[in-house]
């Protein structure tokens, strides 16, 4: 056992070379007041993996809500080069949320008039392209759709918070969006 995880480490080490990673964060998500951070790993010299964290805690006025963690792991593949040009991702996520008070995108407009509690799972395929702004510097635009799987509970109203029932959902919607500041690591 000990030998397969040198093994491992020998070969992650010998691999990792200039602009093998990087650290990004998504102003679209900033926009919202979520909190984000991503770093993304070179695998080979077209594929990658992007690892995402958010985070969003706040309430605001009239107790509307999106508070929310969520994770959301993705392997890219390059049609040029890692972190350069066009990419095609298969990503996954994993999300809590309690929201309130807010209409949720892609979905009826009776949502702002509930409180929302629960989990969702996913997964989808995106689109996107990176372009170099300088040498340690990048911009990344992207967009995914796919799978949704939610388990809610349903409140009566945004703020008073009377138990309405649970429910489940499955849809298709997009998955992922996103403009990123990215630094690379050497």
């Amino acid at each position: 056992m000990k030998k397969s995880f040198c093994i491992i480490f020998l070969f992650v080490g010998i691999s990792l070379s200039a602009q093998d990673m990087a650290v990004k964060t998504n102003l679209l998500y900033d926009a919202t007041t979520t909190f984000n951070l991503g770093a993304e790993f070179c695998l080979a010299p077209k594929w990658t993996l992007d690892l995402s964290a958010n985070y969003n805690p706040f309430t605001f006025s009239d107790n509307k809500k999106w508070k929310h963690w969520m994770v959301q792991p993705e392997a890219r593949y390059w049609l040029c080069e890692a972190f350069n040009g066009h990419f095609l991702g298969l990503h996954s996520g994993y999300a809590f949320y309690n929201a309130g008070g807010v209409r949720f995108p892609f979905q009826d407009k009776s949502t702002r008039d509930y409180r929302y509690q629960g989990w969702a799972t996913g997964v989808g395929f995106s689109y996107g392209y990176s372009w170099i702004l300088g040498k340690r510097w990048n911009l990344e635009a992207t967009l995914g759709f796919g799978y949704i799987y939610s388990s809610y509970d349903k409140y009566e109203c945004a703020t008073c918070g009377d138990f309405k029932n649970s429910d489940k959902k499955h849809y298709f919607s997009p998955t992922k969006a996103g403009i990123s500041i990215i630094y690379m690591i050497d």
